[in-house]
C-alpha cells in the first residue's frame, strides 16, 4: 500500500493520478463534462456528471497503472472552490444543478447587501469581500428561489457541500458530510479566525446551520471510500481547495512565500504564516492550509479568466485549434500593435471585483487578427498578475522580493510565463512537476497514512524545470501597464 489516489476535480474536467509514495506520477486519467449556461453569466454543472467523472477517472487511473485499490494507501482531493452544490441526504440527488464558482446570478443582491453594514461583518469573520463568487449567496439563492428547499433544509432533509463535500458524501457512500477548512473558508459563511460557521452571516443570510457540513484538518480522517466504488476500502486523508493544494504542491510553507496557478482562471497566493493580514487593496485575507489544528493564513488575489480566454479563442471566436497554438501566434504577431483584450467574461476580480462589467478588446486596427488577439489574450494574464502584484505588496507594507513560483495549464507556455515576468520584474520559475494542485492533495493523504516525508522534505525535493527573468525595460513596463489601467478604467466604466 504505497500509492496515493489523487482526485483533481476542477471547472471543466475530473482527473484522477496516481502517485508513488516519492510523488511522482504513475497514472493519469481525465474526463471534460458538459458546461451549463441557462442564462447570461449563469455558469452550472451537473453535480452527478462531478460524481460520475470521479468514479470513471479514479477507476481508469487505477487500472492504467497496472493496481488494484488495495494497493492504494489514501485518496487525496482537491476540487474548484465556492461551487455550490444542494442535495436530498435522504435520496442522495442533487435538488438542483452545481452552481459553478464562475455564476454571477447574484450580483444585483450582492449589490444590495453592499448597501448595509454586512460587508464590514464579513470582511471581519470571513476575510473575503461580498461578492457572487463565494457560495453563501449562491446558497441563500437556491433557498429564496425555491421556498420548498428552504422547508426541506430547515427540516433537516437537505445538506450543502462545496464539490469536496459532495465526493465524499458520495465516496463514503453518504456517512460523511465533512469539508476542510480551505474550503469551509471559501464559503463565505466560515469565521477564519475561531474556526467556526458563523451564526451571524447565517442568520443575516437565512441558512439554516444543520444543512452545513463538519470542518476538519487538511490532512484527517475524512472518511473511508467503500468498496463497491473502487474495490477495496480507502480512507481518505488529505482534502484541499485547487488553490490552496497548488500552494501546498508549490512548497510553499514559509511566510512570504507567493505561487500563481494559471488554470481556467488565475489564483495567486501568498502565504503569511499564523498571522492573517487585512488587506486594504481588495484582496482576499484566507486560510492557506490548517495542519495539526494551526492554521496558516494567505493573502489571495482572484482572477476569474486566465486559461478561458484562450478557449475563448478556441470556441468562441474559432481562430485557433488548440491552446499551445497561441505560442507561435504570438510570436507572429505584428510588434507595432497594441491589442489589449481585458477579458471581464464574467465580471473582474481582484483587486476591482466588478461584477456587472464584461470583457472588451482596445487597440484594434484594420492589421490586426488572429495572431494579435492571441498575443493579447496571453498578455492579458501577465497585466491581470501585476495587478495582484502590486495590492499584495501594498498590503503588507514593503517591497516584496518577488519569486513568482507557477503551475497550471498556462504556465507551460514560455511566452506567457516570459511576458508575466516582463511585466512584474518577476523571477518566474516553473517546477519540474507541474502537477502541483494533485501533488498537494496527495502529500496531505500520503503524509497522514504515513508514507510521505513531512513539510521540510517535502519542501527540499522541490525543483526548478524553467526559470524566466525580467527584460523588459522599466519605462516600456509601466508604459505598457499604464495602458492596460486605461483600458480596465473604460471596461469599468461600461458595466452593463
Amino acid at each position: 500500500m504505497s500509492y496515493i489516489l489523487s482526485i483533481d476535480q476542477g471547472t471543466t474536467s475530473t482527473r484522477s493520478l496516481i502517485f508513488d509514495a516519492d510523488l511522482a506520477v504513475v497514472a493519469t486519467a481525465q474526463q471534460e463534462f458538459p458546461q451549463h449556461f441557462p442564462n447570461s453569466g449563469w455558469v452550472e454543472h451537473d453535480p452527478m456528471d462531478l460524481w460520475q467523472t470521479t468514479l470513471s477517472t479514479a477507476r481508469d487511473a487505477i487500472a492504467q497503472a497496472g493496481l488494484s485499490a488495495s494497493d492504494i494507501a489514501a485518496i487525496g482531493i482537491t476540487n474548484q472552490r465556492e461551487t455550490t452544490v444542494l442535495w436530498d441526504k435522504h435520496s442522495g440527488k442533487p435538488v438542483y444543478n452545481a452552481i459553478v464558482w464562475q455564476d454571477r446570478r447574484t450580483a444585483q443582491f450582492c449589490e444590495e447587501l453592499s448597501k448595509t453594514d454586512f460587508p464590514d461583518v464579513v470582511r471581519t469573520q470571513t476575510g473575503l469581500l461580498v461578492d457572487p463568487y463565494f457560495s453563501s449567496t449562491k446558497l441563500a439563492w437556491l433557498l429564496d428561489e425555491h421556498p420548498d428547499l428552504r422547508a426541506r433544509a430547515q427540516a433537516g432533509d437537505l445538506l450543502f457541500g462545496t464539490v469536496d463535500t459532495w465526493l465524499i458524501w458520495n465516496l463514503t457512500g453518504w456517512a460523511r458530510h465533512v469539508t476542510d477548512a480551505t474550503n469551509a473558508a471559501r464559503t463565505m459563511l466560515y469565521n477564519i479566525h475561531t474556526g467556526e460557521w458563523s451564526n451571524e452571516i447565517c442568520t443575516h443570510l437565512n441558512i439554516p446551520r444543520n444543512i452545513l457540513p463538519e470542518v476538519l484538518d487538511c490532512s484527517a480522517d475524512f472518511g473511508i471510500a467503500a468498496t463497491e466504488h473502487l474495490g477495496s476500502e480507502i480512507p481518505i486523508y488529505g482534502v484541499a481547495g485547487d488553490q490552496q493544494a497548488a500552494t501546498i504542491g508549490q512548497a510553499c510553507f514559509e511566510a512570504g512565500m507567493l505561487k500563481s496557478t494559471y488554470g481556467t482562471g488565475c489564483f495567486a497566493l501568498l502565504n503569511t504564516g499564523a498571522t492573517p493580514v487585512t488587506s486594504h487593496n481588495r484582496l482576499l485575507t484566507t486560510i492557506a492550509y490548517q495542519l495539526d489544528g494551526k492554521t496558516t493564513y494567505a493573502l489571495e488575489g482572484s482572477i476569474f479568466i486566465a486559461g478561458a480566454v484562450v478557449q475563448w479563442l478556441r470556441d468562441g471566436l474559432g481562430i485557433l485549434d488548440n491552446a499551445a497554438q497561441t505560442a507561435q501566434m504570438a510570436r507572429d504577431a505584428d510588434a507595432n500593435q497594441n491589442v489589449i483584450i481585458v477579458p471581464a467574461f464574467t465580471g473582474l476580480g481582484a483587486p476591482y471585483w466588478n461584477a456587472q462589467c464584461r470583457g472588451a478588446t482596445y487597440g484594434l486596427t484594420r492589421n490586426s487578427g488572429p495572431n494579435e488577439m492571441a498575443k493579447a489574450a496571453l498578455e492579458s494574464v501577465g497585466y491581470q498578475t501585476r495587478d495582484l502584484l502590486d495590492a499584495m505588496k501594498a498590503d503588507m507594507g514593503q517591497d516584496l522580493e518577488t519569486i513568482i513560483r507557477v503551475d497550471g495549464g498556462m504556465a507551460a507556455s514560455d511566452e506567457a510565463m516570459q511576458f508575466l515576468a516582463d511585466i512584474c520584474d518577476a523571477d518566474v520559475r516553473r517546477p519540474k512537476v507541474l502537477e502541483t494542485t494533485a501533488m498537494g492533495a496527495a502529500w496531505l493523504a500520503g503524509h497522514r497514512a504515513g508514507i510521505c516525508g513531512d513539510q521540510a522534505s517535502f519542501a527540499k525535493a522541490w525543483r526548478t524545470e524553467a526559470q524566466f527573468m525580467a527584460k523588459m525595460d522599466a519605462t516600456t513596463r509601466d508604459n505598457r501597464h499604464g495602458q492596460w489601467k486605461k483600458a480596465v478604467e473604460a471596461t469599468l466604466s461600461l458595466s452593463f
